[in-house]
């Protein structure tokens, strides 16, 4: 059978760092995509009412970093997509009727609708009236945030798994409710956690490049009005990540304990569970707040997870991974010996198909060799996880201080602020970097939460060829991004607008 196969531990490594290199350099695109479209769709929007020229100027400024910044991240994705049949075609076996859904309706709907629009808002500027070009402008950017809606929706199906069933006799997992998959809470809030967290760094990308044209005393007008616009839509943004980063870590908690345990460095569970800021500094009672908003309430550690077991917030009594390993176990050779006896002893066949339906909820679990794999790399979950949250608290902050002194007329006269500005398009990108880390690597070893772990998800290929395809696509993606940030630094040094 496909992924019972022996698979050698360095493609598994090399895959994984593969699709790692090109995840991260994909989303570093992504964010500043979704973010300037809700930035210049406003600025479009104010030119429409006030008919200032001034504003449709500043609108095609932004849309022209737009452009540099979509065409590139549109091609660091489409080599994504495709390395799920060439690096993971077991997984793309096992549940592609489900995963490859919502991506097939990104493609054929969000992208094209996407495409389509940006071509006139683009080129259609003198050519069609200004309200259809700004319902354009407009449905470009719901385009690009429909990609992002049905791309989480996939990517949230991974940590939460729903709405299929195990058919033994095709291996695959088959679609059984599509609304379950498609608009499951766990998708709702990390949607809206992801794209708001997009529109905080399109935000303060603009403030950055705004405060840049004020330290140098140019453009000074544009700068100033957006920052107005990019301050007050970062302050909105900032509060709407953290009220779905809220909803997102009770999500984490019911169905991903062990990733909060690892984001938390949490060896032993407790109620009134502290808050850890950095090792050896605790806010008690904390933890428990943010995933039960219970002051009570219980938080198991990994000790819990992998040998004692605990019981859940519902009153349920949660086996420890130590059982679960053995039941995944008895589904292995329960559904192994389905096959081989599925068409010359039917009895046979029969008994142990019915061993595999009553342990097939830990199938995932018979691949895990000791339970110590079930842990996250924990240095590399709890030190992003920290990172992200001091970084959008300062985010705001330097935002809200900049609109602050914007509104009072007296930005000019702190330059330390615009400097901070400035710099802070890096703390963004740290931020939005560090929280796609603690997503993904907060769920190891699993490419799907408790069902399939990545040592069963991986193609059976040769060392050389997926280090030979990781280098090159080190070397392209580089130049991409190289290339994309002369582009757009050309393109702002010679901007000039007063």
């Amino acid at each position: 059978m496909m992924f019972l196969n022996a698979i050698d531990p360095a493609v598994l490594d090399w895959s994984r760092a593969q699709f790692a290199l090109t995840a991260g350099y994909h989303w570093l695109f992504v964010p500043l995509t979704l973010g300037l479209s809700v930035v210049m769709a406003i600025m479009e929007t104010i030119y429409y009412r006030t008919g200032d020229e001034f504003w449709k100027t500043t609108a095609k400024f932004w849309q022209k970093l737009f452009g540099i910044n979509f065409a590139i991240g549109v091609a660091t994705g489409l080599i994504l997509e495709f390395q799920f049949g060439t690096n993971w075609s077991n997984y793309s076996w096992f549940v592609g009727d489900i995963f490859g859904a919502p991506l097939a309706i990104e493609g054929i709907l969000a992208f094209f609708m996407e495409s389509t629009f940006i071509a006139v808002m683009f080129f259609g500027w003198n050519k069609v009236s200004r309200g259809f070009h700004l319902a354009s402008t407009w449905l470009t950017g719901m385009g690009a945030t429909l990609s992002a809606w049905w791309i989480l929706v996939a990517n949230s199906w991974m940590q939460h798994p729903i709405g299929m069933d195990f058919n033994p006799d095709t291996v695959r997992n088959e679609m059984m409710d599509f609304f379950a998959v498609a608009f499951q809470p766990f998708a709702v809030h990390k949607f809206f956690h992801t794209v708001s967290s997009a529109w905080l760094l399109g935000a303060v990308f603009v403030v950055g490049v705004s405060c840049w044209y004020l330290l140098r005393n140019r453009n000074v007008k544009m700068a100033t009005q957006s920052i107005k616009v990019a301050a007050i839509t970062g302050l909105i943004s900032t509060a709407i990540t953290a009220f779905t980063g809220d909803q997102s870590g009770i999500d984490i908690a019911r169905h991903q304990p062990m990733k909060l345990a690892a984001a938390e460095g949490l060896i032993d569970g407790s109620k009134q569970a502290p808050f850890s800021i950095v090792p050896g500094v605790e806010v008690p009672g904390v933890l428990s707040i943010l995933a039960t908003h219970d002051l009570d309430g219980y938080v198991p550690g990994i000790n819990c997870i992998l040998y004692n077991g605990y019981t859940d917030p519902n009153g349920n009594q949660v086996e420890p991974a130590t059982a679960k390993m053995e039941k995944g176990k008895m589904a292995l050779a329960a559904f192994k010996e389905y096959r081989r006896t599925r068409d010359s002893q039917p009895e046979k066949a029969q008994a142990a198909l019915a061993k595999f339906q009553e342990n097939k909820a830990y199938f995932g679990y018979g691949y895990i060799q000791k339970p110590e794999d079930l842990i996250p790399p924990i240095a590399l979950t709890y030190w992003p996880f920290r990172i992200m949250v001091f970084s959008a608290g300062v985010l705001g902050l330097v935002l809200l201080l900049l609109w602050w002194f914007e509104r009072k007329g007296q930005l000019l006269r702190h330059r330390w602020l615009l400097h901070a500005g400035m710099w802070s398009v890096l703390l963004a990108y740290l931020a939005s970097q560090s929280g796609w880390i603690v997503a993904e690597v907060g769920r190891q070893p699993w490419a799907i939460q408790d069902l399939l772990p990545v040592n069963a998800a991986v193609s059976k290929l040769s060392v050389t060829s997926v280090q030979t395809t990781f280098f090159l696509f080190l070397i392209i993606f580089t130049a991409l991004l190289i290339a994309e940030i002369r582009i757009m630094t050309n393109a702002i040094r010679k901007h000039v607008q007063e």
